[in-house]
């Protein structure tokens, strides 16, 4: 395994075709490796693209071009102005509106041969092997580890093949996954990393043109996956680093048995983190009841919105501190934060700043960036022999804002 792998075509032409997509074809014919015949499986083709963002834009628009006969599309996002700089799918027009009604529209007007089939929700546990059981092949645009690994599942449960991709700042990586040919994404990442540890789009960043690249490339492979053109990166993952325009290639291979069941995500013995026996995740602070859990590194946004409270009050004294950049807290801020960037406790500058407050709350966008600074503080402290009482809002702003639009 991990090397090149010849496929036979995943789907069997369809109908021959008419004049009218002959002349909308005619470029794809012309290539040897798709011809008449190979432009007939895209037809007949069903392709369930999840997510309509940064990866989904690009991917959806060249598969739709290219004649596939059936997209799916799975959302449950609306459009926000923040999503243009990279989904270019959606235009300033469909600000507010669901991602996937935007997607189908710009689809229809692309090429009208195209089905398009919205899904607007939630791929979950319970419902994706139904999802997935409706398609010929499935391409993942998730940003989230959670629907990640159960889309991986419910395509190991199905046997439908996945092409994934995944874009960080300046970074990109996409693999074709089939549990009947080769590995899967469990045997890429067999374990999650813990909630929290690893940043988001939104909280790290990404150049706009990066997804388009990887999303171009993921839709090229499932294409490749649909026609049995050319070796489809089966046991192969492929990375892609902007910055220095460098390509590599890395062999994969089966690490573990393919999963054969669903169960819900979290579970300790499958995901390797969460309460052992109880099927739930660890620490992950839940925004509507601001329960820590066991977490005693964070607060819930009930429990800061007490705390502020409180400090109105004159009933308690603490410091709330925005790590994130200036230019964010421009965007959204919690009323009574002070601005101290992450820069400056890497720096140690914010230590200073800090002088003897008793009690210290750290907050960012999604928690990441909080969690080192608290990381860096209770070190300072411990230097200092100052017994100072530090937590960070678990979430960060986005679950506090989350919870603002709830209570409204």
């Amino acid at each position: 395994m991990g090397e090149p792998v010849k496929l036979p075509p995943l789907v069997e032409p369809g109908p021959a075709l008419t004049l009218e997509q002959v002349q909308r074809y005619a470029r794809n014919l012309r290539v040897p490796a798709i011809g008449e015949d190979g432009q007939r499986r895209l037809r007949a083709a069903r392709v369930l693209c999840l997510g309509a963002g940064g990866l989904g834009s690009p991917a959806i628009l060249y598969l739709a071009a290219a004649g596939v006969g059936t997209l799916g599309i799975v959302d449950d996002d609306r459009v926000e102005i923040s999503n243009l700089q990279r989904q270019v799918i959606h235009g300033n027009a469909a600000v507010g509106e669901p991602k996937v009604g935007s997607a189908a529209a710009r689809v229809r007007d692309l090429n009208p041969d195209v089905r398009v089939v919205g899904h607007t929700e939630r791929l979950t546990a319970a419902n994706a092997v139904e999802l997935v059981s409706g398609y010929d092949l499935v391409l993942d645009g998730s940003d989230t580890f959670e629907t990640r690994y159960v889309l991986s599942d419910a395509c190991s449960v199905t046997g439908v093949p996945h092409v994934w991709g995944s874009i960080l700042r300046f970074d990109g990586q996409f693999s074709v996954f089939w549990s009947t040919h080769g590995p899967t994404y469990r045997d890429l990442h067999p374990v999650p990393p813990a909630p929290g540890s690893v940043p988001n789009c939104a909280e790290a960043g990404v150049l706009g043109a990066l997804p388009g690249v990887i999303g171009s490339a993921m839709a090229l492979e499932a294409m490749k996956v649909i026609m049995g053109a050319g070796e489809p990166l089966v046991g192969r993952v492929t990375t892609y680093d902007a910055l220095d325009g460098t390509w590599a290639t890395i062999p994969l291979v089966r690490s573990q048995p393919p999963v054969s069941s669903m169960h819900p995500f979290g579970v300790f013995d499958r995901d390797g983190y969460g309460a052992e026996g109880s099927g739930a995740a660890c620490a992950v602070p839940d925004p509507e009841s601001g329960s820590e859990g066991e977490d005693l590194d964070t607060v819930g946004v009930l429990e800061l919105q007490e705390m502020l409270a409180a400090r109105e009050r004159g009933d308690r004294d603490f410091v709330l501190i925005d790590v994130r950049e200036p230019w964010e807290n421009q965007l959204s801020a919690i009323p009574g934060s002070v601005l101290v960037p992450l820069g400056e406790f890497r720096s140690g500058a914010a230590f200073d700043r800090l002088g003897e407050a008793a009690e210290v709350v750290l907050h960012c966008q999604g928690g990441v960036r909080s969690a080192e600074a608290l990381g860096l503080l209770r070190n300072d402290d411990a230097e200092a022999h100052r017994n100072r009482r530090v937590k960070h809002l678990g979430g960060g702003i986005t679950a506090w804002l989350d919870g603002q639009s709830r209570t409204v």
